[in-house]
């Protein structure tokens, strides 16, 4: 059965036949339906059309004997379009090569060209076995990728054309989440960067939140954005809810640590009343972001641990209250938890965060390269976890959508294997499911995505790979990915550094594409050290040491 064509193959269009093409712009059958099994069908192929065609002036035609090609087939006034996902040789016959196929969509036939016009997902017709095979032209992939008049981004290249520019739905990509997934030196960091960027051009008066935690992109959106970090964060400690109060103040374990939570919740609710702004709370809790004094706080916790009866331990009261005083007096906690943030400073923090208004900058970079190890994760949630929860309570008002882009997603919402249970990854895990009803929308960058929560991924409506050399990455990746982009995600491998595969939502279609180059003034700070250059620089080694352990003993940058 593989090693022949159905006779319908062999019309005079065909080019097994010796017959002339009867115009120029007629397509050229190159093989024929063989097996329809829904959305994953197989076609039949002649080994010298294919052959052939690789001379083809057009690189779309010439690309079309390839894993990753797109194919055409005509069913009554409506052009079919495949992608190619597997290939072999047919069986006792070499000169026939069996391709499993993809349905990506389809578009109408003009009625004096014959060409494809209106390009649109998903298949209403399938065709018969039998039914002539042709290669996509370089016109085809323009009608099938051009963008419409929903609002979008263009952000590089269709392979292997160097003119049909491939582009980005924003709302479709925005209303339900998008993922940018590459392995390190992919050149995934400048890619997000070109993406936020258009989205910034697109939308002058957006509300773009970016975690960055290697301090990469102050430098790609310093003239495009504002950028917090230690110095100018100023973040209140007490817009923490409760469990991120936990996760902070207490150091226990166990049962202890229910023991530890029940007093500091006590006199954390205390401390709070004592704010006149609680006087108007009908009903106040522990997780109202209402200032309070950390020297109230841990005045009260030595008020509560000297009512106690003599045989009562006081050692969960001296374990709460030591932990106060101690982040208190550490000088690398001060963007945070300092004594001039008390005062009620909450909108004018959300304002400058939010970007609320923007002035034409509309995406904030929050750098915490510089925050504690132990808290950075709190510090995230509690950015993370305000993006949503205003959302919610501003329902009713003016919407005012936001994106929070979190690069090294993977240290932020784990899998199951890597969870510390930390509060970042529930509110982020809760933005993947249920952001998008209320505005806002979640963008994951990650080179591991096999760390990943289960589940987060697969929230994602756009999905966008560049190369992954993980064997368990791209397994997951996988995954994740609707069925009709098997073909492309079997390239992710082999993609080269700049390109994607960009599936979902956001794009008409499958799609592979080759990002734009980035001016150097917008890109990150993220190139890798050339050693074979460095290694040759001598001199001011003393200086250069003298400088890095006098900022190292004072902890500052």
């Amino acid at each position: 059965m593989d090693g022949h064509f159905p006779a319908r193959a062999f019309s005079d269009a065909s080019p097994y036949s010796t017959a002339p093409v009867a115009a120029a712009h007629a397509p050229v059958a190159v093989g024929a339906v063989l097996e329809v099994a829904g959305a994953s069908s197989k076609v039949v192929l002649d080994a010298e059309a294919i052959e052939t065609l690789a001379d083809d002036s057009d690189p779309a035609i010439a690309q079309a004997g390839q894993v990753g090609a797109q194919l055409k087939m005509r069913v009554g006034t409506t052009w079919l379009i495949a992608n190619v996902r597997a290939m072999r040789l047919a069986e006792h016959d070499s000169r026939r090569i069996v391709a499993d196929i993809d349905f990506l969509g389809e578009g109408d036939e003009e009625k004096l060209t014959g060409k494809l016009y209106r390009f649109r997902r998903g298949v209403t017709r399938y065709p018969v076995p039998g039914t002539e095979v042709f290669p996509v032209s370089t016109f085809d992939l323009k009608q099938i990728y051009a963008a419409d008049e929903r609002a979008h981004i263009e952000i590089g290249h269709v392979y292997p054309t160097k003119n049909i520019r491939a582009a980005l739905y924003v709302d479709s990509m925005l209303g339900k989440h998008f993922a940018l997934l590459g392995s390190t030196g992919t050149g995934k960091s400048t890619a997000a960067a070109l993406i936020l960027h258009r989205i910034c051009q697109l939308a002058p008066q957006g509300h773009i939140v970016m975690i960055d935690p290697h301090g990469e992109y102050g430098a790609a959106f310093k003239d495009h954005g504002a950028v917090f970090d230690v110095s100018n964060l100023a973040m209140p400690y007490w817009l923490m809810n409760f469990e991120e109060h936990c996760e902070v103040f207490l150091t226990s374990s166990g049962s202890e640590r229910q023991v530890d939570a029940d007093i500091l919740a006590k006199c954390l609710l205390a401390a709070k009343a004592k704010n006149r702004l609680a006087a108007d709370i009908p009903k106040l809790t522990v997780d109202a972001p209402i200032p309070y004094l950390l020297s109230d706080l841990s005045n009260l916790i030595q008020l509560e641990m000297g009512k106690m009866d003599k045989a009562t331990d006081s050692a969960p009261y001296l374990r709460v209250k030591a932990k106060i005083d101690e982040i208190k007096t550490d000088p690398r906690y001060a963007f945070m938890f300092s004594g001039m943030l008390v005062s009620d400073s909450m909108a004018s923090f959300m304002a400058r965060i939010f970007r609320l208004p923007g002035g034409g900058q509309p995406i904030s970079i929050i750098d915490v390269s510089g925050v504690p190890s132990e808290i950075t994760s709190v510090v995230v949630a509690v950015l993370s976890r305000m993006v949503f929860d205003y959302a919610i309570w501003s329902r009713g008002e003016a919407q005012r959508p936001i994106l929070l882009v979190c690069e090294e997603a993977h240290r932020y919402v784990p899998n199951e294997r890597n969870a510390d249970g930390s509060s970042v990854g529930r509110i982020l895990s809760r933005i993947a499911k249920e952001g998008r009803k209320y505005g806002v929308s979640l963008g994951l960058v990650t080179q591991r995505p096999s760390d990943l929560a289960e589940g987060v991924l697969s929230q994602c409506g756009t999905i966008l790979t560049m190369r992954l050399n993980n064997d368990r990455d791209q397994a997951f990746v996988r995954a994740a990915m609707p069925e009709g982009a098997r073909g492309f995600l079997d390239s992710i491998p082999a993609l080269r550094n700049r390109e994607c595969i960009a599936v979902g939502e956001g794009v008409a279609t499958p799609i592979r594409l080759l990002f734009d180059s980035l001016e150097a003034d917008k890109r990150p700070a993220s190139g890798d050290p050339v050693f074979s250059e460095l290694w040759r620089e001598t001199g001011g080694e003393e200086q250069s040491l003298a400088r890095t352990i006098s900022r190292w003993r004072s902890q500052a940058r």
